[in-house]
């Protein structure tokens, strides 16, 4: 007689082995998604380091000087918001005295902004928020785009439209670690980018998530240090960002 009891043993054993291996192959695909789906502008951020600053350009006179002491901690992805009268005279100068910088432009909102952005120089846009219509115009224009997301709905309209790398905005304000955490199962080929409200202590928390590529921040550009053009300050910072580790990148 066939003993019935080793022979059940046998098939949930076959069972677990074939479960296992969909997990697996399921897995898989979602990486290979995810590195199909995400921009050039990710696979920038990612190889150049864990940290993007925040650059609010209010004088000229400070832009090529913040951007040597970033440069010479080994910072080489900006971004440059879009919140002065100056931002895009900056990306342009930059762009052209900097050619090894990645340099992106920041607080994009308008389809307005787009082609001008484009014309100053800018490789990459980041928007604080997610628009569909923004997000077609900067891909008719050839225009990587990070957009932001702040909830559930706003990530699955993105990842709609094909942006899997996306930036958490004010991250803090909105859950942060927590929320990234909670998204990491239902949306588990999209990448994140968190950004407001960031210092130093925080960002290394961001880093340990494994969908965390990178950060975005100001913390290493102190207002007074910017004020007081204490360039050594600023670089001793951003170089404390740039020898941050993350997890992500432990992985690959």
């Amino acid at each position: 007689m066939v003993n019935q009891s080793k022979t059940i043993d046998s098939v949930q054993a076959g069972a677990i082995a074939l479960s296992a291996q969909g997990k697996t192959t399921e897995a898989s695909a979602r990486s290979l998604k995810r590195e199909q789906d995400l921009p050039a502008v990710f696979k920038h951020m990612v190889a150049r380091g864990p940290v993007v600053p925040v650059m609010v350009i209010k004088d000229m006179d400070q832009a090529i000087p913040l951007a040597e002491a970033l440069l010479e901690a080994g910072l080489t992805v900006l971004e440059i918001t879009l919140r002065t009268a100056c931002a895009l005279d900056a990306i342009s100068s930059l762009r052209k005295r900097f050619p090894e910088l990645f340099i992106g432009a920041g607080t994009l909102r308008q389809i307005s902004q787009v082609s001008a952005v484009v014309d100053a120089g800018a490789q990459f846009a980041v928007s604080p928020g997610y628009d569909p219509e923004l997000g077609e115009t900067c891909r008719k224009h050839g225009l990587d785009l990070l957009p932001g997301i702040a909830s559930a709905s706003e990530l699955m309209q993105a990842n709609r439209d094909g942006f899997y790398f996306v930036k958490l905005f004010p991250a803090e304000a909105i859950g942060g670690i927590r929320l990234i955490q909670s998204f990491a199962s239902p949306f588990a080929e999209t990448m994140f980018c968190p950004t407001g409200g960031i210092d130093v202590s925080k960002a290394r928390d961001y880093l340990a998530l494994s969908n965390v590529a990178c950060v975005g921040g100001s913390w290493m550009i102190p207002a007074t240090a910017l004020a007081a053009g204490d360039w050594l300050l600023i670089r001793d910072l951003a170089s404390q960002a740039q020898a941050l580790e993350r997890a992500f990148t432990a992985q690959r």
